[in-house]
């Protein structure tokens, strides 16, 4: 099979609209027309496809941005506040449907008990997954994992002590440790190879539901807006937490089905490295951020909460098309 080389420094395309919101957006970006006026922005649903893929091409421009669009937009004053307007009730129904917990131990304490008769993806696909449905999780998940550890990185500035060592320690392990084919984002990219996809930056941004997008953007969301900073390490911790478990399934899916070495290797990394990253977020990151600033306590346990929150949404999606025989794509791969 021959491998389609990953382009770090590549600009996406600017994907089609999924609405009038976007629609207008993208012309924006395009410079061929206004930005969405109030009416539509208060039309569009707050976790539907045109609201989620509008914010999230706002904040791509924070990334590697997209072919054709100036640099500049990053920060156009106009274009912020837009992103705003998008942001307040997203967060809002973040607040709203996800919060569980007022502390950060206890949020963190509940994903350590796994169910014995577990239904999630990770179960499915261990269990019966075909490589077909292993292909639409990997397609949908690449606009996570080819960003995966860039979002966290922003909070590094925002930590002092034990937080900052400890959150520099785990990136540096995400980033490869000084290693560029070791890049967690670039192991990805060779797994996507190995199940003939393609691994540019942002391909399937277009095949990848409200759902998927949804879980981005609550990192771009947290990392962001220094505010958001707790939320953002409660974040870190649950990916962290639930990673190993779940990386040691989808590994075995992968070995099951055939997909490639490369395939398999992604998870198995994730299951020993991700097992030592839970106890330095949970001992120095989160321990640290609350020795220092305990009023972050509740944030931090949103943050773990939020996360739950859209990862199941999302799990619901790709589970109720794949028990139907259907696809969970919006476009085929």
């Amino acid at each position: 099979m021959e491998r389609v080389d990953q382009r770090p420094t590549a600009e996406p395309e600017l994907p089609p609209s999924r609405g009038d919101l976007s629609a207008a957006l993208i012309a924006y970006l395009r410079g061929t027309g206004p930005l969405p006026d109030d009416a539509t922005l208060a039309d569009a649903s707050t976790l539907g496809e045109d609201l989620q893929l509008a914010l999230y091409l706002c904040y791509e421009l924070h990334y590697r941005g997209f072919a054709g669009v100036d640099s500049s937009r990053e920060w156009d004053p106009e274009l912020l506040r837009v992103r705003a307007a998008m942001e307040k009730p997203f967060l809002a129904a973040l607040r709203a449907g996800a919060t569980r917990h007022d502390h950060a131990d206890d949020a963190l304490d509940e994903l350590l008990v796994e169910p014995v008769d577990g239904q999630g993806v990770s179960h499915f696909l261990q269990d019966k997954g075909e490589l077909w449905q292993l292909r639409e999780y990997a397609a949908q998940r690449s606009v996570y994992h080819l960003k995966e550890a860039d979002p966290h990185a922003w909070v590094l500035p925002r930590l002092w002590g034990r937080a900052k060592a400890g959150m520099a320690a785990v990136e540096f392990d995400e980033f490869g440790a000084g290693r560029a084919d070791r890049v967690h984002a670039k192991l990805f990219a060779d797994l996507m190879a190995d199940l003939d996809l393609d691994p540019t930056y942002g391909r399937y941004l277009d095949a990848s539901g409200a759902e998927a997008l949804a879980v981005v953007n609550l990192m771009s969301l947290f990392g962001l807006h220094r505010a958001l900073r707790g939320a953002l390490v409660g974040h870190f911790a649950a990916v962290e937490t639930t990673s190993s478990p779940g990386s040691r399934r989808l590994a075995r899916a992968m070995a099951r089905t055939g997909a490639g070495p490369a395939a398999e290797h992604f998870y198995r990394e994730h299951v020993e490295a991700d097992a030592v990253h839970e106890q330095v977020v949970r001992r120095e990151v989160v321990a640290g951020l609350l020795e220092e600033e305990p009023h972050l306590d509740r944030d931090i346990a949103f943050g773990v909460d939020a996360t739950e929150w859209l990862e199941d949404r999302l799990a619901d999606r790709l589970l109720a098309a794949w028990r139907s025989g259907e696809s969970s794509l919006r476009t085929a791969v």
